[in-house]
């Protein structure tokens, strides 16, 4: 019989599937269901945060404008429970066909998602993703690979 805390772990690998599956089907209200209402994200692109469901799912659906399919990849997922907290890390791609009708296959970030479990569902409350960037020139590096 799987321990709690596997238990916790496993639902947190489930959310971040429906994360992938819902960016592939550009479904703003599947992915309003794994978000906190009052979620914090830094993303990569302006402003310097989002903040609220709203915010994010508009940060998405700006995204969603760009291609006409999505695809998105997750590799190397780290998990982490703690209690009525967790969190993971991980590479992410978006790439898929663009709105133009030219395939890209994306660039990796890194990225952080911080759950806190809410009325028995582990909703995201904060997520990061970043790019590195080389000191000297200031500019994003966007050409690495996991």
């Amino acid at each position: 019989m799987p321990t709690q805390h596997e238990l916790d772990e496993a639902g947190i690998r489930q959310r971040m599937d429906r994360i992938v599956e819902a960016i592939q089907a550009k479904d703003l209200e599947a992915l309003r269901r794994v978000y906190a209402p009052d979620v914090v994200s830094f993303d990569v692109e302006p402003p310097l945060q989002h903040v609220g469901i709203e915010a994010k799912l508009k940060n998405w659906a700006g995204v969603f404008t760009f291609f006409s399919e999505a695809r998105y990849e997750l590799r190397d997922l780290s998990v982490t429970v703690g209690g009525e907290v967790a969190f993971a890390h991980g590479f992410g791609r978006l790439g898929g066909t663009l709105a133009n009708g030219s395939a890209t296959d994306g660039m990796w970030v890194r990225g952080t998602f911080c759950f806190r479990r809410i009325d028995g569902d582990w909703l995201i409350v904060h997520d990061q993703a970043s790019v590195p960037f080389d000191v000297a020139t200031g500019k994003g590096v966007a050409d690495l690979r996991p």
